[in-house]
């Protein structure tokens, strides 16, 4: 469950966001939107335990049941996707990690590119590496940041996948930032609106 009152966030004299209750139980998905500019990757960050608030409560589940991609991929340019995701699976601790790899490598069309350099690779292809980082320990809570971004028509179907199979799997709790909601519009239990 993530949960906050009365958040807030400030850098310096700007304010970011002010009085927002967040409730995302287990099984929820909060759809965020809103233009740029307008808070959404600073209340992901923030929900994701990446930025402090600068006033209100926030209870967030332990660190390990997160899964958070922003607007970068966040993965290694100079290793292969093999390497990046076996590096994360280390760092996870993921038993039998090498079967779980692979299954997300052919799932989002990059098992042909395995041992390439991720450098090589389109900002998409990038972006698909990334999510599979982010579902490779199979998080409870997932925070995604425009996660259709840079993704071609076949990633993006790819994408929609995910989140049609996990919406009736055991409970998670999303929070989707998107300015494409139309694509996620039906799985949302509460949505957020920044203006």
């Amino acid at each position: 469950m993530i949960q906050a009152r009365a958040l807030a966030k400030r850098y310096g004299d700007r304010r970011v966001f002010a009085g927002l209750d967040v409730d995302v139980p287990d099984g929820g998905f909060l759809l965020v939107t809103g233009p740029n500019g307008s808070g959404k990757t600073t209340l992901l960050r923030v929900l994701a335990g990446l930025a402090a608030p600068s006033a209100g409560e926030l209870q967030l589940p332990p660190r390990h049941t997160i899964g958070y991609l922003g607007h970068e991929p966040l993965v290694y340019r100079e290793l292969t996707p093999l390497e990046n995701l076996t590096l994360f699976g280390r760092l996870y601790r993921l038993p039998e990690r090498g079967e779980r790899i692979g299954m997300l490598l052919e799932r989002f069309g990059l098992w042909e590119v395995r041992h390439e350099r991720v450098s090589t690779f389109s900002r998409g292809m990038q972006q698909r590496l990334g999510l599979c980082r982010v579902l490779l320990h199979e998080p409870t809570h997932l925070l995604l940041d425009e996660p259709y971004n840079a993704l071609d028509a076949e990633g993006a179907a790819l994408l929609d996948a995910v989140f049609q199979e996990h919406s009736f799997e055991e409970p998670r709790a999303w929070v989707i930032a998107t300015h494409e909601p139309q694509r996620v519009d039906r799985y949302a239990t509460e949505r957020l609106a920044f203006a």
